[in-house]
């Protein structure tokens, strides 16, 4: 018996508790309570505005020396010096390599002599044929032994050149992969060279978003590396193809490196922007959260009104509403956690209620 008279008197507590919530004293309204004996809720409102805003595509890249090469010999040899150092800067024709040239040297003055004597051979010739003291088969001869010769010669200048392997372009070398004395194969890889002031960068986007992607859009880059660094550029060629796996598009931008910060196969999260378009604003914290839905108040003739939204972009403090408000309508940015649709209230004028980021006012409302 005991136990029933506790557990209605537990009954009978809560039961007040309820009411007391429900129908709140007047000190509560008086302060601005939620509107449920019929007085006015004080709330704070905001206007909505118009702002430009960028459409952007968030992509994943990879960064690419604009130039870069393998540094390898033409010619098979053992290096006798080496003339740069890892990371130093050189410019377009530098011996990077020299490799024995005796041989090559040795080969270069026998063409030149069989050069020079089939030269004076064919002078020879010549000064005899007008006189006919000479047959044209042996004249043919001579001059064709000429030409054999010019030819010989300039095949071993151009194996005593491949002793030296030059720089093609300006540029950053890497790592060396030999030392003086080594001997080395055609085609071995010596060092890497690679621009360096100017950085590729490829991504790819979705297929929905080709139509939108144009050359000279801006591209924003950032690395994991340099967190506080955005690295700046412009898309430069498109791919021509769709690939049929991942049906997205090749795209290829160029960004500033002049501080020679990123390194070929870096890796980048990159920001496109798409070009921009005019947006309906709010303030965020104007936007409550109930399940799945979203929604705001929205102040007509004194009475709250609920409006759930689709929202778009956002901005710091900032958010876009694509449907649910209208410009003309003011929205309750404080106060609105107690509101229900309907409910009376009071519209304060307090400018300073608004989060510091959501009074930045881009765009000037029209």
């Amino acid at each position: 018996m005991k136990k029933q008279y506790a557990l209605a008197a537990l009954i009978l507590v809560v039961a007040a508790i309820a009411v007391w919530w429900w129908y709140p004293t007047d000190t509560d309204n008086n302060g601005g309570g939620s509107d449920r004996s019929g007085r006015a809720t004080n709330v704070n409102v905001a206007p909505p505005m118009i702002a430009s805003i960028s459409n952007t595509l968030q992509a994943v890249g990879t960064t690419a020396a604009r130039e870069g090469v393998n540094i390898a010999s033409e010619v098979d040899g053992r290096v006798l010096e080496l003339r740069f150092a890892e990371g130093q800067q050189v410019e377009a024709g530098d011996t990077l390599v020299v490799l024995d040239e005796r041989q090559a040297r040795a080969d270069m003055a026998v063409a030149e002599a069989r050069l020079e004597d089939a030269q004076n051979r064919f002078t020879r010739a010549e000064r005899l044929r007008p006189s006919n003291n000479i047959s044209e088969a042996e004249f043919d001869e001579r001059r064709a032994a000429l030409q054999v010769a010019r030819a010989e010669r300039e095949a071993a200048q151009t194996r005593l050149e491949n002793r030296r392997i030059q720089a093609p372009f300006s540029g950053t070398i890497g790592l060396r992969d030999i030392s003086p004395g080594a001997y080395i194969r055609a085609g071995d890889t010596l060092t890497t060279l690679d621009t360096s002031g100017v950085m590729e960068l490829n991504f790819a986007v979705p297929e929905r978003f080709i139509a939108q992607v144009q050359r000279g859009q801006t591209v924003n880059a950032r690395s994991e590396s340099f967190r506080d660094r955005q690295f700046q550029g412009e898309v430069t060629e498109l791919g021509s193809r769709i690939d049929g796996l991942s049906r997205t598009l090749r795209v290829k931008a160029l960004i500033d490196n002049s501080d020679s910060l990123l390194r070929p196969g870096q890796f980048m999260t990159v920001t496109l922007s798409l070009g921009e378009r005019e947006a309906v604003m709010i303030p965020e914290q104007a936007v409550l959260t109930q399940g799945i839905e979203q929604y705001a108040y929205v102040v007509v003739d004194d009475k709250a009104e609920r409006r759930s939204l689709t929202l778009g972009q956002r901005r710091p403090g900032l958010v876009e509403v694509v449907s649910g408000i209208e410009l003309h309508e003011p929205v309750v940015v404080t106060g609105q956690t107690r509101l229900s649709g309907g409910d009376t209230v009071n519209v304060l004028d307090d400018p300073d209620v608004l989060l510091p980021v959501s009074r930045v006012q881009p765009v000037e409302q029209p």
